[in-house]
């Protein structure tokens, strides 16, 4: 049996073996990778969207909840500054219960900040907590409104009697084209609108997947639209577009003849296609295949035995 026919045997069986493993550990999005990346992307995020003029992006304190075995959900991007906890959300999707997983979130924030401090909630002393700001950035296909506020007590059964907690939740448009004063106070968002609606169109232009978003990218560097963040990170962002266009296709396609199982399979397919993208794309930028592992491992939540199977399907052998 050859190396590559045994590492697909492999990789069958840890699929099977896992099945289901990838669809929850699907990493983050171009969104939270751009900005997670970028502090000072992410500072000039804040003071557009507060009116402030912040300078130094080392007073932010990233607190972005991470997988944990302890871990209800976790989010975006989350980080504190001047006394706010200001977590952001990015949706494809609209979604009305959005202000009730900003409330799971704010719950697990504050008891990390509770650890942090080493406090006792039953204390005589007032614990000091960061003012939460809740933040979703929308940039679907369907028609939304510029901003909008959603509210937690919209769910709330009992509308004759008030509520004695309330969490609202600012979702803005940010599809090109779109809050167009706030983009120009935030050129990391304006141009992360640009690029989104730039793949849409060579999407819809070009029929192979991969051909259509290399060639939205290439055209992006080309033209100072996130150039920088592109070349330095294009085979990350070339595998999370895959993913996520070949995900989105095909749970539109599948969803609406109520095949769960078939939107399953497509998300491994879409998944599938990002893992192959990546190890193409680092290995043509000359990558060692220690750092392409790492990088899988990472990236894609696979064990170190997975990523080696991905790898030799994938990978040009020496």
């Amino acid at each position: 049996m050859t190396q590559r026919r045994h590492a697909w045997k492999l990789w069958e069986i840890l699929r099977f073996r896992h099945r289901g493993k990838v669809r929850r550990n699907v990493k983050d999005r171009l969104f939270r990778f751009l900005f997670g990346k970028d502090r000072e992307a992410l500072l000039e995020l804040y003071n557009a969207l507060n009116g402030t003029d912040y300078k130094d992006a080392t007073q932010l304190e990233v607190v972005t909840i991470e997988s944990a075995v302890y871990v209800v959900m976790k989010n975006d991007l989350a980080f504190v500054l001047a006394g706010t906890l200001n977590m952001f959300e990015h949706q494809s999707t609209y979604s009305p219960n959005l202000p009730v997983r900003f409330l799971i979130y704010l719950a697990q924030e504050y008891q990390m900040v509770i650890e942090r401090a080493q406090k006792s909630l039953y204390g005589a002393g007032r614990i000091s907590l960061p003012t939460p700001q809740c933040v979703v950035f929308y940039n679907g296909t369907a028609e939304m409104p510029e901003e909008q506020i959603l509210k937690l007590s919209d769910a709330f059964e009992n509308r004759t009697v008030k509520a004695d907690v309330e969490l609202t939740v600012r979702m803005l448009n940010i599809n090109y084209g779109h809050n167009c004063l706030l983009m120009e106070k935030c050129r990391a968002l304006k141009e992360y609108s640009e690029f989104v609606d730039i793949t849409r169109t060579y999407m819809r232009e070009e029929e192979n997947t991969g051909t259509a978003l290399a060639e939205a990218v290439d055209y992006c560097i080309e033209n100072g639209i996130l150039e920088k963040f592109l070349r330095e990170n294009r085979a990350e962002v070339l595998g999370m577009l895959l993913e996520e266009f070949d995900v989105e296709k095909y749970e539109r396609t599948l969803k609406s003849e109520g095949r769960e199982e078939g939107i399953r399979e497509g998300m491994e397919i879409g998944i599938e296609q990002g893992i192959r993208c990546m190890v193409e794309a680092l290995q043509e930028t000359g990558q060692e295949r220690a750092d392409i592992l790492d990088k899988l491992v990472e990236k894609y939540a696979l064990s170190r035995e997975e990523a080696e199977a991905k790898f030799w399907l994938y990978g040009k052998q020496a």
